[in-house]
């Protein structure tokens, strides 16, 4: 597994990022336990989780928190804590307390206490703002989490699903308050959308941010699991976890892309699900695609990916199915396949 600087930070993490939202939830904590121990071994040294994950698809209200005690007691377990750099996330509900949600100080320092202990851990190596809010005051937040780093609680703070401006504007204000910088951001990014490219990558490169995009391979679309016309397979993402989704999902052009995917895969002789997460992972920018699998068979394909490079003229292949820049569906921003439900919950993720 090749390594890479986390942003400006000098950290090494893992070409590929171990996304932790199954765990807890559609996979039980023996099974999590063991993805993540072989995780550790395949060469990944970067996990991530959040506060709310963990929770049952059918209740939002049950098993918020379950992701990170099953990551803390896993890693404690194994002995190698001090060689991960594990990150996790606050801002969404986790409880009816109308104060126990969102990027307010009282919030975010009550949020990381309890994320430290169910982690089991003394440092979070990077805190990140699971969503940006315009309720609050940046500085506000920028405050709460300098004082975390510098109490040692925390390493290094990131956002994720912020847009381009939001992320310039922690930066000002960083600046302008002598407040430690956000390092990263995860933000939606795949071949079905490119939207990323159009401003909040090049923002990336010219300030050192590392780019960890959720859902590479659109929600296991590209996997090739999907097909036209035929039911959904039973427990899958969409079936379990993203219920209703599919119809503004399945397009015709979305399945033109993994009618691509296929081919070139085949020609290659790796699967479509390595071939679209080799993809994001060579993409300019990126630091470290987030993989979240369900099962330890979709891990080690994942794995392999990593060995996957592409050609100039198979990404131009790419590029004619999906354009750069563009949307085949919408992933990116506040709009799409970003809002996520559960029964009468909604928000975005």
């Amino acid at each position: 597994m090749k390594l890479i600087s986390l942003g400006r930070t000098g950290v090494r993490v893992s070409r590929l990022c171990l996304g932790c939202m199954n765990f807890g939830g559609r996979t039980n904590a023996t099974d999590a336990t063991e993805i993540i121990h072989h995780a550790l071994d395949g060469g990944i040294n970067f996990i991530d989780t959040a506060n709310v994950y963990g929770h049952d698809p059918a209740n939002f209200h049950e098993g918020r928190g379950r992701s990170e005690e099953i990551v803390g007691s896993a890693l404690k377990e194994d002995g190698r804590r001090a060689q991960v750099v594990l990150a996790t996330k606050a801002h969404f509900a986790m409880s009816d307390d109308p104060n126990a949600r969102g990027s307010s100080r009282r919030h975010l320092i009550e949020a990381c206490e309890a994320s430290l202990k169910r982690l089991q851990t003394d440092y979070i190596d990077l805190y990140q703002l699971h969503h940006p809010t315009n309720d609050i005051p940046i500085d506000e937040t920028l405050h709460a989490l300098d004082d975390l780093i510098r109490a040692g609680k925390v390493r290094y703070i990131g956002t994720s699903s912020f847009a381009a401006w939001q992320i310039v504007e922690s930066l000002w204000a960083s600046k302008e308050h002598g407040l430690h910088r956000v390092i990263s951001e995860q933000p939606a990014y795949n071949l079905l959308d490119r939207r990323a490219e159009r401003e909040l990558i090049p923002m990336a490169q010219s300030y050192g941010i590392a780019i960890l995009p959720w859902s590479p391979t659109a929600g296991g679309f590209l996997t090739g699991k999907y097909r036209r016309d035929n039911p959904l397979p039973s427990g899958s993402r969409f079936d379990a976890f993203w219920k209703g989704e599919e119809q503004r999902h399945f397009t015709e052009a979305a399945f033109a892309v993994l009618d691509a995917i296929e081919a070139l895969s085949g020609a290659k002789g790796c699967t479509s699900y390595q071939l679209a997460l080799a993809w994001c992972a060579q993409q300019p920018g990126v630091t470290s695609p987030i993989i979240g699998p369900r099962t330890l068979q979709q891990l080690q394909d994942a794995i392999q990916a990593a060995t996957i490079e592409l050609t100039a003229e198979e990404l131009e292949q790419l590029d004619t199915v999906a354009p750069p820049g563009r949307a085949i569906v919408p992933y990116y921003g506040y709009d799409g396949m970003t809002w996520v439900k559960w029964g009468p919950h909604a928000f975005h993720w």
